[in-house]
């Protein structure tokens, strides 16, 4: 992460050294400039500190309460929840400071950066979610034949509402599907978006956001190591692979965020995601409909891949807020704003 930092830093400098390079004016140091804004030549350099500082602080929030008992144990997910709402609250307030500190200057209000609007509203609700479903295919066709249950019997529990109050008072359901994909959408994405964009550029702050994200997800480690919950080597291997499917997936619902403009997608499909787990690829081949559960899987990809593109197409969604934080005419805006 410092290797990163300094060389967000050497790139603005360099920009105001060597005033008439193409590359250097990839950056919104030249947007904020034609906006009106005097950007700080420590742009770079605020943008990745406000995005760690924010990161370490929601992680920080989950250890101001000591407890001996475990991470799953209702009165630790409740004593959270008040913590890293308070953090989420709060992290609107990073974004501010970092404007101020950097002097970026966009027309667009906050929270509009941040995903909170009306504009394409429904297209936002239902098209990424249709489009992750898509790319799970595979899974839910897996878990529809091992269900039990036929689809009416699915659609009694789902439109039953003591099935959804016994949902509401779990905690863990609560935690899995509801605190952690608002809290972490709005954090990690709302927040961190807007600041890495000027400094990076769309493209790259797509896949620098997740970072932050997967570090943050290194925490349940010392959980791990402080319960003994395997040997010190399962338990950096578990840490490695989720910090990659995690840099993976917060780099999806980054690329949602940024073509759609809008932060409900993400929370939705980051909620589902939650639900349905890491793919049970090994499980797929030893399936008893192996060749229809491996074709679905196979299917689901290919149909994800084709439809990325159209069904986050930004047209759809409105007038992007994130368009305020590029050139106008760039290549950036271009594909992304016109």
């Amino acid at each position: 992460m410092r290797t990163r930092s300094r060389y967000c830093l050497t790139n603005c400098f360099e920009y105001y050294k060597v005033a008439g390079s193409h590359r250097k004016k990839r950056g919104t140091l030249a947007m904020a400039a034609a906006q009106g804004g005097e950007p700080g030549p420590w742009l770079c350099g605020v943008s990745v500190m406000c995005c760690l500082t924010l990161a370490c602080s929601y992680v920080g929030s989950l250890y101001v309460w000591k407890s001996e008992l475990p991470r799953d144990h209702p009165a630790v997910i409740k004593k959270r929840f008040t913590s890293v709402l308070i953090v989420s609250l709060l992290s609107p307030l990073f974004l501010s400071l970092w404007k101020e500190l950097t002097g970026v200057k966009t027309d667009a209000p906050l929270l509009c950066l941040m995903g909170f609007r009306i504009e394409g509203i429904i297209a936002a609700i239902v098209l990424p979610l249709l489009l992750t479903m898509v790319l799970f295919l595979g899974p839910l066709v897996q878990l529809s034949l091992d269900c039990p249950w036929d689809f009416l019997d699915g659609l009694k529990v789902a439109f039953d509402p003591r099935f959804w109050m016994l949902c509401v008072t779990d905690m863990r359901w609560l935690r899995n599907q509801v605190i952690a994909p608002l809290t972490e959408e709005l954090v990690f994405r709302a927040c961190m978006l807007p600041m890495l964009v000027p400094c990076t550029g769309p493209g790259p702050a797509i896949f620098t956001c997740p970072l932050f994200f997967g570090i943050a997800h290194f925490h349940h480690v010392i959980e791990q190591l402080k319960f003994r919950q395997g040997t010190v080597f399962s338990i950096f291997l578990s840490a490695v692979f989720q910090f990659s499917y995690t840099a993976v997936f917060g780099a999806y619902t980054a690329f949602i965020f940024m073509r759609t403009g809008h932060i409900i997608g993400p929370v939705l499909c980051h909620s589902f995601c939650n639900y349905i787990g890491f793919p049970a690829i090994f499980g797929a081949f030893e399936h008893p409909q192996r060749a229809t559960v491996i074709l679905f899987y196979v299917l689901g990809v290919v149909l994800f891949l084709m439809l990325i593109y159209p069904m986050t197409e930004p047209t759809l969604y409105g007038d992007l807020p994130i368009c305020n934080l590029l050139v106008k005419g760039s290549t950036e805006y271009s594909s992304l704003c016109s």
